[in-house]
């Protein structure tokens, strides 16, 4: 009797989710292939069908963060009713993001991402949405787009990366106050 073929319905969504669960409690250094395919209870053979080595995996996971990471902005600036209040709310939604997810969050800056300051050049939904902000912003108070999306990019993500490394105390009422669409020039 021939052996039956492992069936998984989406083994690579599943591959992602596992490896999003197993960062939960690890660094992304720390984790391997075949950590992941035994939380998804397949062969380490059977991950190389979808990723070809650990770096394919990564990036898969980095972007799957970087969507997440979307997903919490567009929430915060619809919950403080878009606008300048809502480009200030993904700023802290950032700080708050990289809080929760240290190792996703380390995981998706270690990987190439770029703000798209030229048209044409591909951007994903977070990077998009900060764009969008930016122009918002530019056109309310006066100013260069770019240079504000950049701005604003490198004041949530330095105050992420001093709390995460410990050089900032994490303090909610600090991020709120950090995070200040006045502050920013353009």
């Amino acid at each position: 009797m021939p052996k039956k073929a492992y069936h998984h319905g989406d083994l690579r969504a599943a591959l992602i989710d596992a490896g999003l669960t197993l960062l939960e409690t690890r660094t992304a250094d720390d984790l391997s292939l075949r950590e992941v395919a035994r939380a998804v209870g397949v062969s380490p053979t059977a991950v190389y069908r979808h990723f070809p080595d650990k770096s394919a995996l990564m990036a898969a996971l980095a972007a799957d963060g970087l969507a997440r990471l979307a997903v919490v902005q567009h929430a915060a600036s619809d919950a403080a009713g878009g606008g300048v209040a809502g480009f200030g709310a993904t700023g802290a939604a950032y700080v708050r993001f990289a809080l929760a997810n240290p190792a996703l969050f380390r995981l998706i800056f270690a990987n190439p991402i770029s703000l798209p300051l030229h048209s044409g050049e591909k951007e994903d939904d977070a990077m998009a949405f900060l764009r969008a902000n930016a122009a918002l912003l530019a056109k309310g108070k006066g100013g260069d787009a770019q240079v504000i999306a950049l701005q604003a990019w490198a004041i949530a993500h330095g105050l992420a990366m001093l709390m995460l490394d410990g050089q900032v105390p994490v303090d909610e009422t600090l991020i709120d106050r950090v995070i200040d669409t006045d502050a920013i020039q353009g």
